[in-house]
């Protein structure tokens, strides 16, 4: 089912369609080296083969799963032989390439740099963390994308049609196909695979790919996710930035998206205490403790019962009201203790346990804060002597933060 020239190829039109660079360069021969970059079924492999066939190169095709240094100097040393005899280029093409470490990754580096060959490596995940910087600058990432399903449903009608010709008549409804287009979410091999399952159905009964029939086969759904990739954490963003963005409903939506792709509730359940520090603040500090108590349910109840308990953490949380002022003071603190070096603690400001101490003068001098009118000792500051007292929280004018400016204004104007 693989095409056999762009013309053939489905999607992706953002780097395939006449005038693209990726277009352009396979279309002028251009050899360069590349990184492929999307998730499955979306066609990186079937490129890579349509950049060797077009550029008339020799394809040298390995997985970084089962392939290692030996493999890849092996493939170096056919590409130098053909380089000799002034032959065709090399084209090496690695799958997974990410699965490759530093080493190994290092072993083709030189080869790349010379031009003994070009390299194509396909991967899944962020090639920014992936892949090393020395070759992520020698190669130019292109980045695919998940399959629609108007471009899924090509590839099955056209799979479809070859299949009927080859083991005689077979048909398919429409919405049997539409729901299969569906059901493989952007992976053209899935759905191949899930054609391919009907067909071996529908030659047991009536001949046709029924709606039924490819209910039964899409039957579960899927969604793609993963654990520790991009996906996961591009979720995780989603599903933070639509509580700031005080949406529930898109909050809800990328929630249930990271629980129906397998991921931990207790790491969502930290993530959403993290969003009641960060996003709410002190405009209303219920948001905390509710997302303590939700993490807690969970604990207790456990799936799927507890995660109620953080939807409803969630939803509350993108409606409440929203600041980053305590957040925001704290990062600017922070840089102060990091930047201003040890910076002693006032004297008076030292607890005095023993006779020595008070003789140094620990404690010498210090304002018991109750002892003065309205518990507030005025024109007392808390800061090192060396450092000019620093103003790093300002209550943003929203929900209970208000009621905090206007105390701290009226504590303020005593200083």
């Amino acid at each position: 089912m693989r095409p056999t020239s762009l013309e053939e190829f489905v999607g992706q039109s953002h780097l395939l369609a006449p005038g693209k660079p990726l277009r352009r360069m396979i279309e002028g021969r251009s050899l360069h080296s590349m990184i492929l970059w999307g998730p499955p079924g979306t066609g990186k492999t079937t490129l890579a083969r349509l950049v060797a066939r077009t550029c008339d190169a020799e394809f040298v095709a390995l997985s970084a799963v089962m392939a290692g240094v030996k493999d890849v100097r092996a493939a170096v040393d056919k590409a130098q032989e053909l380089r000799r005899s002034h032959q065709r280029p090399t084209i090496l093409f690695l799958d997974e390439v990410h699965r490759f470490n530093k080493a190994q990754q290092d072993a083709f580096l030189p080869y790349v740099e010379d031009g003994t060959l070009s390299f194509i490596g396909a991967t899944t995940e962020n090639p920014s963390f992936e892949i090393n910087s020395a070759l992520l600058s020698r190669a130019r990432v292109y980045v695919l994308r998940a399959l629609s399903a108007e471009d899924i449903r090509v590839v099955i009608e056209r799979a479809l049609a070859r299949e009927g010709s080859a083991d005689g008549p077979v048909t398919a409804e429409p919405p049997a196909l539409e729901l299969i287009s569906r059901a493989a979410d952007g992976d053209a091999r899935r759905g191949l695979n899930l054609l391919e399952v009907a067909l071996d159905l529908a030659r047991a009964g009536t001949g046709v790919v029924t709606e039924g029939v490819a209910a039964e086969v899409s039957a579960g759904g899927y969604r793609r996710f993963d654990k520790q990739g991009e996906l996961f954490y591009d979720q995780i963003s989603a599903l933070h930035k639509s509580v700031r963005g005080s949406d529930p409903d898109a909050s809800l939506y990328w929630l249930c998206r990271m629980l129906d792709g397998g991921c931990d509730p207790r790491y969502i359940a930290r993530r959403v205490l993290r969003m009641a520090s960060e996003d709410i603040g002190n405009a209303d500090p219920r948001a905390l403790t509710l997302a303590l108590e939700a993490a807690e349910v969970y604990e207790r109840l456990g799936s799927p019962e507890g995660e109620l308990a953080l939807a409803q953490a969630v939803v509350f949380m993108a409606c409440a009201a929203k600041s980053n002022a305590v957040y925001a003071a704290f990062k600017s603190a922070m840089a102060d203790a990091q930047e201003q070096g040890t910076l002693e603690v006032p004297l008076r400001l030292r607890n005095a346990p023993t006779r020595l101490m008070k003789g140094l003068g620990y404690g010498k001098g210090y304002r018991y804060a109750h002892d003065e009118p309205d518990a507030f000792a005025a024109g007392e500051t808390y800061f090192p002597d060396d450092l000019p007292p620093r103003r790093y929280y300002e209550p943003a004018p929203r929900g209970l933060e208000i009621k905090i400016a206007e105390a701290l204004a009226r504590v303020r104007e005593k200083k």
